[in-house]
């Protein structure tokens, strides 16, 4: 038996937060029944609709996208700007893992597996994910020790990174950098390049664990294969 929330989230229908605001408005029914009591049970075979619809259980689908800049990680932009599941010719209802900023590319996995989703993004399971990093600034060794070690952010400090500086050009003074970080804070890259006075010129999410997209162009996505999911599965439980 599973909680009524999490099988309505599972179906593709919404997500399991917003479950739980459709169950407490009386708009979910079992087997005719409407329910609100929250942490519900249900088993195999129950009837469960909302809003008067039953649900179906949906197909879990993965893909992973090499994002493109300037497209946004959103189901509908109330601007008509280009959005992440609009390049994905898909029938299921995905979305995108976490997110990735407006003029940020590359690594970007999209599902209609919450309990997956949820798995990749949240702060516990420390999956790592490098990013190439463009700064216009010298980024001194000081400096680099401090990121590593761990900066106070506005929220909080942040766990241990790995840097791994590729260029410095002090004609225009640049550095380029490789940035390896475990947890997905809003705007976390550009927030700890900013503690250092610079700002983030460039920025494209590399790898996501052992994903890349080194011989995707951008736009382009292709489905995860069944023991890629399986990997992350366990990647994700091995960080916890």
């Amino acid at each position: 038996m599973e909680r009524l929330q999490k099988v309505i989230a599972a179906s593709g229908v919404t997500s399991r937060r917003k479950a739980e605001v459709l169950i407490s408005e009386g708009r979910v029914s079992v087997n005719g029944v409407v329910i609100r009591e929250m942490g519900y049970k249900v088993k195999k075979g129950d009837q469960i609709e909302v809003d008067g619809e039953l649900i179906q259980k949906e197909n879990k689908v993965y893909y992973v996208m090499n994002k493109p800049k300037k497209c946004l990680c959103t189901l509908d932009d109330e601007h008509d700007r280009k959005t992440v599941v609009s390049l994905i010719q898909c029938d299921e209802r995905i979305f995108p893992v976490g997110r990735l900023d407006y003029d940020t590319s590359g690594v970007l996995i999209l599902t209609n597996d919450g309990e997956f989703a949820n798995m990749i993004i949240h702060p516990r399971y420390h999956l790592p994910k490098t990013y190439d990093v463009l700064i216009d600034g010298i980024l001194e060794t000081s400096q680099i020790k401090e990121m590593e070690k761990g900066i106070m952010l506005d929220d909080g400090m942040t766990l241990p990174a790995k840097v791994r500086v590729r260029k410095k050009d002090y004609v225009h003074k640049k550095t380029k950098f490789d940035l390896t970080i475990v947890e997905g804070r809003n705007h976390q890259v550009k927030r700890m390049v900013e503690y250092f006075g610079y700002q983030v010129t460039s920025l494209h999410r590399k790898s996501l664990g052992f994903l890349k997209v080194d011989d995707m162009s951008q736009g382009s996505y292709r489905l995860l294969k069944p023991q890629e999911v399986k990997d992350l599965r366990r990647l994700a439980n091995e960080g916890k």
